[in-house]
């Protein structure tokens, strides 16, 4: 063969597996890493890692076409591998066990090692092959695939030995229904479980896979009716199981009770659930899947190990994750997503000499709906003498992961003012859902770089706080420079917090900080640079590669970041900004960019019908915007901003059209108008009504 010539080997992936991958948008990135990664031999690692395991998980298939999953177990040695292609099992069959009807001589087996003290584990799909002569004692495994996996979700147990591997169970097999209280509380306490499943090729081949599934104990939710629902979290993309259960649907599913040995096996269907509204409330999960179980067996002291759990054995990524209690509330939140709700404040922190953070829990029973990281939080205050309430947005200074909200509020104005005096915890006060288009997308390869000045840290530190669990949840950290300035080392917020963030993101993160007026501090220790954010300071910094750039501080210091980026050929869509009250940045489009043109004011009287309150005004050009006609004719309204940015006064226009004098920096639909900013359009015959 010249040496010019490729060879492109098969795709170990089957059409199920590649239907979860695009539809997770890896495919692409998968193929190659198929070729790399699922080998038709076991490597010297794996041989020698299978030869030192006390048990394996086996997944196998029934005479009837129905998937199981068992526990064999040996002391160590029970595995052995003589050559890179066979793994060779001692093992003394046993009828009691419904798994064992799918180890016949010829049948396809999926085999799955794993150290639950060590948190490795190795895969090994094939067929296998008996020699009757030896009694049925041992089997060997024809490898067909032989693949890694990562160790997220593996909860740390040290195991021990009670009685002797080699001989099977003598326990009675007990079958039990779905809805048998004693199959719920061995499913909800569970915070481990091993899924079988399989695909039959079309030469006829089949295909078998096992797999393990952690969480926090009852991450798996047993309904009324005995059907399972059970998240899926991120792990190494190569979508074995969902695959197999998009084609096939049978799997298998096995609990064990750690302590006692004791042993749950069921066998039944399941479908994936890709749409599910639940998903979003259950946090990590970025899909569900449903298991119907049709037969069940409880299996007493089946195992001769046992395990310890160790104090410090949660996975770290369990433990990122959510439950089914907290998705339950946060659909009960969710349905409230329009509504004022009382908050309870819980705790009050001081973050410097003029930004205080104030932690507030839901005191309506509901729980709190994850809201994107940079958005900011409407909130509704009636100070003291007045009887018209207030509403400020203030942005949220934690990640939609945090499972918390909390607030950071510059002494500023009258309701920032009320709030650090006269505040306290225990205190109520009125919120509504998160709102804002100021995010961050935390899976983005592009390096983020974060620029702010003053309270203008609030946003990005939720930012942070999410690419920072998102990159630890996925393993892969977005590259951040987050370069922040403050007047003196007083006024600067956050600084540990962002030092361990920093920290916990081992090297993707870089933190500058900036101090305007560094007296009483000292270089290096407690900051990096002395003045100001300018372009002078970027550029001793940044190499100026392909960023994305989040801006966020007084109207002056994004304007003139702003225009010196744009004087370095920074292109206007890599440039993020949130402004502050009415202040809003002025933008140059990029060259060859189509911008929809504004809808040309009206120029005469227009009648507005505010349908809520059934009343009508006629809008002259001196009436101003929309939201001082509403004001004039004495109508109910909600405000705080009057610049376009914050969304606070967002109404849904009936009939009729808006326009603007420039593009608002809170985006809303073209049935929505921004009324603090909007004026009537001259372009529509329809009359103008709006929902107020």
């Amino acid at each position: 063969m010249p040496a010019t010539a490729s060879i492109t080997a098969p795709s170990p992936w089957h059409r199920g597996e590649i239907e979860m991958q695009t539809a997770a948008g890896v495919a692409e990135r998968m193929r190659d890493v198929g070729a790399r990664v699922v080998r038709s031999f076991m490597p010297e690692q794996h041989r020698q890692f299978f030869a030192q395991l006390p048990f394996i998980v086996a997944g196998t298939v029934d005479a009837n076409g129905d998937a199981w999953a068992a526990f064999l177990t040996g002391r160590p040695g029970f595995l052995r591998s003589p050559d890179a292609t066979t793994l060779s099992v001692e093992h003394t069959r046993d009828p009691l066990d419904p798994a064992d009807a799918g180890l016949e001589d010829g049948a396809s087996v999926g085999l799955l090692g794993i150290e639950l003290h060590t948190r490795r584990r190795n895969r090994v799909n094939g067929v296998i092959h008996r020699d009757n002569a030896a009694g049925g004692r041992a089997f060997d495994v024809a490898v067909e695939q032989s693949f890694g996996n990562c160790p997220q979700y593996i909860q740390l147990r040290d195991y021990a030995f009670v009685h002797d591997a080699s001989s099977p169970s003598s326990s009675t097999p007990i079958a039990l229904d779905a809805r048998s209280p004693r199959v719920r509380a061995m499913i909800e306490r569970a915070d481990t479980f091993f899924v079988a499943s399989y695909f039959d090729r079309e030469d006829g081949h089949r295909q078998v896979d096992v797999s393990h599934r952690g969480g926090k104990a009852g991450f798996v939710r047993v309904s009324d009716d005995g059907a399972l629902t059970i998240p899926d979290f991120a792990g190494n993309l190569f979508f074995n199981t969902l695959g197999n259960i998009a084609v096939n649907g049978r799997a298998g599913l096995v609990f064990a009770d750690f302590e006692t040995g004791d042993v749950l096996q069921l066998t039944g269907d399941a479908r994936v659930l890709p749409e599910s509204p639940e998903t979003a409330a259950f946090q990590g999960a970025e899909r569900l899947w449903r298991f119907v179980p049709r037969r069940i067996v409880l299996r007493e002291d089946a195992l001769a190990l046992r395990w310890t759990f160790r104090r410090e054995g949660w996975s770290p990524n369990a433990l990122m994750t959510g439950d089914w209690s907290q998705a339950a509330q946060r659909m009960k939140a969710a349905a409230l997503a329009d509504a004022w709700r009382p908050y309870r404040v819980s705790r009050i922190v001081d973050e410097s000499d003029a930004i205080r953070s104030f932690w507030l829990e839901p005191a309506d029973g509901a729980g709190i709906v994850p809201h994107a990281a940079g958005q900011h939080l409407p909130v509704r205050v009636t100070l003291p003498g007045e009887t018209k309430p207030l509403v400020r947005t203030y942005t949220l200074s934690v990640g939609p992961a945090d499972g918390a909200v909390r607030i950071s509020v510059k002494r500023e104005g009258s309701v920032s003012a009320h709030l650090h005096d006269a505040l306290k915890v225990g205190d109520i006060i009125e919120a509504r859902q998160a709102a804002g288009s100021f995010t961050i997308d935390p899976f983005e390869a592009r390096p983020a770089v974060m620029l702010a000045a003053g309270v203008g840290i609030t946003p990005m530190l939720a930012m942070l706080r999410h690419v920072v669990y998102e990159g630890l949840r996925k393993r892969r950290v977005r590259p951040v420079w987050l370069i922040a300035s403050a007047r003196t080392i007083a006024s600067r917020a956050f600084a540990a917090e962002i030092d361990a963030l920093a920290q916990s993101a081992g090297g993707a993160v870089r933190v500058i900080r900036v101090l305007s007026d560094p007296r009483g501090a000292q270089f290096e220790r407690d900051y990096d640079v002395s003045g100001r954010i300018d372009m002078d300071l970027l550029t001793s910094f940044l190499p100026f590669n392909d960023y994305d750039f989040y801006l966020c501080g007084p109207g002056a210091f994004m304007q003139s970041l702003y225009d010196g980026l744009r004087a370095f050929n920074i292109a206007d869509t890599r440039i993020h900004a949130e402004a502050f009250g009415p202040a809003s940045l002025v933008r140059t489009p990029d060259r060859g960019v189509d911008i929809k043109p504004m809808r040309p004011p009206a120029t005469e009287a227009v009648p507005v019908r505010f349908a809520k309150s059934g009343r009508d005004a006629q809008w002259q050009p001196a009436s101003g915007t929309l939201l001082e006609l509403a004001e004039a004719c004495s109508v109910e309204t909600e405000s705080n901003c009057r610049g376009g940015t914050c969304g606070t006064c967002r109404t849904r226009i009936v009939s009729g059209a808006v326009s603007y004098a420039s593009e608002p920096a809170f985006h809303v639909d073209d049935n929505e108008a921004l009324i603090c900013c909007a004026r009537p359009a001259a372009d529509t015959d329809a009359p103008l009504r709006l929902d107020l």
